[in-house]
Formats: C-alpha cells, sequence, structure tokens
C-alpha cells in the first residue's frame, strides 16, 4: 500500500486563526475561554464558551458568499483554505481529478437552522426561506464548496460521527491514498455550535461545565474537579498525500500518518463505556493497523474532554492497552485551552499532534489544580507547561457520542 504524508495545514480555533497562531498559543499555554458573545446567555446555565476571536468573514469571502455559509462551513473552508496553500498543490504539479476532500462537521449549521425556525415561528406563518437554508444547513456542502474552488475532482463526500467527525474524514482520507485512489485528499472538519441551541442542549444533557464563577479555568481535564466540558468553536484540515508524489513534487512534509483505528462502543449513545472498552479497540486496531509496538508510542493527544465519566474511561483504556508503558507517554489534553470543537475536534487535535512531533514539543494540559485520587498518579499528563521532547510516534484520539472511537496514528516523518 501507499506510503501517507501531511503535506497541508490549516486551522481557525479559539486560541488562534491559523496554524501558526494555533502552535504558539497551544504552546505557551493560552486560555482561549471568555464569556459568549454570539446570542445573551443570561437565561442559560452556562454562560462561557471558547469561541474563535477576531474573526471577519470579510476577510475571506465577499459578502455574496459569507450569506451562503453558515459559520461552521465558513470555519471548514478558511481552514481548507490554508491547508491547500501550505500544502503548495497546484494543476501544475499535480493532476486535480485525483485530489478529494473529505470535510465535515458533527452538528453543522444548527445556528442556521435556529435562526430560521425561530424567524418563522415569530411570523405569520408564512413560510419564508431563505434560498440558502438547506445548503447552509447541511454537512456536506463544504467538501463540495472546496471540491469547486479548486477544481478537485476526486472522491468528495463528508463523513459524521459526533466529535469524532473530522478524525473519521482524515482517517477515510487515508485509506483513499494507500488503496490508489486518490493521490492527494484535504481532509477534516469545523463546527460553529455555540448558539441558544447549542449551549441549551447540552445544558438539558448536564455536559458543559457551570463554573461561571471562573470559567478561564473551566475546562480542567483530568482535574479531580472537572464538571463537564466547554463549548468551542472552530476546525481544522489536512492535507493528506500519496508520499511518491509529495517526494516527486517537493513538497514540505510535516509528517507520516501510519494508522488507523476506530471501534463502536455498543453501550450507550452519551456515555463512554466504563472500562474503556472502545477507546481501547480504537488504539489496539491504530497500533496494529502501522505495525507498530505499544512500547513505541510516545505522546497520546487524549480526547480528554473534561467530562467525570470521559476522562477517566479514557485513562483506564489507555492503561489497559498500554500497561507499564503509559507511564513513559507524555498525554495531555488540547480541549484545556481551546474548549471542546465538537466535529472539528479530531482535526485540530490532528495538527496539535502532527505539530508536536514536527516540533518536538509536547503542549500542557493547562488548568490542573488537584490530582484525582481515581487517577494514576504516575500517568504524564504534560500539565501546565509544555515539554520539549523526541517524538517518533503520537497517537490522537477522538471519540463521538454513539460510541464511535477513532485513533489516528503518526509518525515523525523519515525516508
Amino acid at each position: 500500500m501507499k506510503r501517507v504524508v501531511i503535506t497541508g495545514l490549516g486551522a481557525i480555533t479559539p486560541i488562534g486563526n491559523n496554524v501558526k497562531d494555533f502552535w504558539e498559543g497551544l504552546i505557551h499555554g493560552r486560555n482561549g475561554v471568555a464569556e459568549i458573545t454570539h446570542f445573551d446567555h443570561s437565561k442559560y446555565k452556562t454562560h462561557f464558551a471558547a469561541e474563535v476571536k477576531d474573526y471577519d468573514p470579510l476577510n475571506y469571502f465577499d459578502r455574496k458568499d459569507v450569506r451562503k455559509h453558515d459559520l461552521y462551513s465558513q470555519f471548514d473552508i478558511v481552514a481548507a483554505m490554508e491547508a491547500v496553500e501550505s500544502s503548495h498543490l497546484t494543476p501544475v504539479n499535480t493532476n486535480f481529478d485525483e485530489v478529494g476532500v473529505v470535510i465535515t462537521a458533527g452538528i453543522g449549521g444548527v445556528t442556521h437552522f435556529y435562526n430560521e425556525v425561530m424567524e418563522h415561528a415569530q411570523g405569520d406563518g408564512v413560510p419564508r426561506m431563505s434560498p440558502y437554508y438547506i445548503p447552509k444547513m447541511i454537512l456536506n456542502i463544504p467538501a463540495g464548496v472546496i471540491s469547486i474552488k479548486y477544481g478537485f475532482r476526486g472522491p468528495n463526500f463528508a463523513t459524521v460521527s459526533a466529535c469524532a467527525s473530522s478524525s473519521h474524514a482524515i482517517a477515510a482520507a487515508y485509506d483513499l491514498i494507500r488503496y490508489d485512489k486518490a493521490v492527494a485528499v484535504v481532509a477534516g472538519g469545523a463546527e460553529a455550535g455555540i448558539c441558544e441551541a447549542g449551549i441549551g442542549g447540552f445544558n438539558a444533557m448536564h455536559a458543559l461545565s457551570l463554573r461561571n464563577d471562573d470559567p478561564a479555568t473551566a475546562s480542567r481535564p483530568f482535574d479531580k474537579n472537572r464538571d463537564g466540558f466547554v463549548m468551542g468553536e472552530g476546525g481544522g484540515c489536512v492535507v493528506l498525500e500519496d508520499l511518491e508524489h509529495a517526494l516527486k513534487r517537493g513538497a514540505d512534509i510535516y509528517a507520516e500518518i501510519v494508522g488507523v483505528g476506530m471501534s463502536g462502543d455498543a453501550y450507550h449513545i452519551t456515555a463512554p463505556h466504563p472500562e474503556g472498552y472502545g477507546a481501547s479497540l480504537s488504539m489496539e486496531r491504530a497500533l496494529k493497523d502501522a505495525g507498530v509496538d505499544k512500547t513505541e508510542i510516545d505522546h497520546i493527544n487524549t480526547h480528554g474532554t473534561s467530562t467525570p465519566q470521559g476522562d477517566l474511561a479514557e485513562v483506564v483504556a489507555i492503561k489497559r492497552v498500554f500497561g507499564d508503558h503509559a507511564r513513559n507517554i507524555s498525554l495531555n489534553s488540547t480541549k484545556s485551552m481551546t474548549g471542546h470543537l465538537l466535529g472539528g475536534t479530531g482535526a485540530v487535535e490532528a495538527i496539535a499532534t502532527i505539530m508536536a512531533l514536527h516540533e518536538g514539543i509536547v503542549p500542557p494540559t493547562i488548568n490542573h489544580f488537584e490530582d484525582d485520587p481515581n487517577i494514576d498518579p504516575e500517568l504524564d499528563f504534560t500539565f501546565n507547561q509544555a515539554r520539549k521532547r523526541d517524538l517518533r510516534y503520537a497517537i490522537s484520539n477522538a471519540f463521538g457520542f454513539g460510541g464511535q472511537n477513532t485513533s489516528l496514528l503518526f509518525k515523525k516523518f523519515t525516508f
């Protein structure tokens, strides 16, 4: 099978609106959480989130195109544009008939959907829907838009698995290339669910942190006093490419993807398996797919949402898979800084993992104040301070509602 490398990166996040700023924010422990500005949150249980800062769509789109795209779709497109630009793919060095796009979201145009429904409900009952109502809502449109923008005519679709959506997109892209169905694929995802329906819905599930008195420290993965996740927004995209093709055109290579693991918990629609069984299978399958021994893993960017059940289940899974070697792995949760980007989280955290390999730095898990007595104290979560480390193999985990799990295994690129 073909070897697959990463030749382009793009991100728009609560701590940086491009990959350079995002990475700088990660290694310096920048916090992206603050009071919600997108809507009046006064009647909601949670008053804070991790919003993208200083975003002006007119820096990326003309006014007509802004009207066509929900915010999640804009984030998808912006991240993809940066990834394609950084990859230096052109019609001169690449046959665009062989370039695919797998870009997605977990929820999609929920903000636009909510606004349209509320406007209709408060009106005279006559439906006056925008002609962009459906295209702004459905999840596959960003993949189509990127295809149209660049003329990419390879496989084109979206994957949907809640918070694992964009990890599944990268996994699908990996298979397309290694099985010789594309020479390159733009893959990733985004989310923009910080709206009345998003915050209200997750509040109803008791999933969000209620730390309104101190929102900056609300996302505290693996801490004893974690009380739920913090909603984030933004997205990320990567360009995956056949190694031979990348070398032939002289592309910059950030890392190699060498294995993918996927599983289902078969347990509960929202709660993780308490023994982390599905998460264990996902990581084990990534190791098997890559032909890598568990003792070779140096770093895991955990799903680490800051929920009491989720964090503990992932720790149980890591210890089951890696045994004593788990204590030699640099673990972290970048959600402590970005919040949880839902369908965009897998791609954004894959980028964090790729950059950790590329730069030899493990970003921190910030907001750690007190050890959880239920978590092995000898595990290394890179609490509160980034750490330099020579990394060879790293895993990025993403787990979605419905018990849908992905583990992406990356390698520092060597010939």
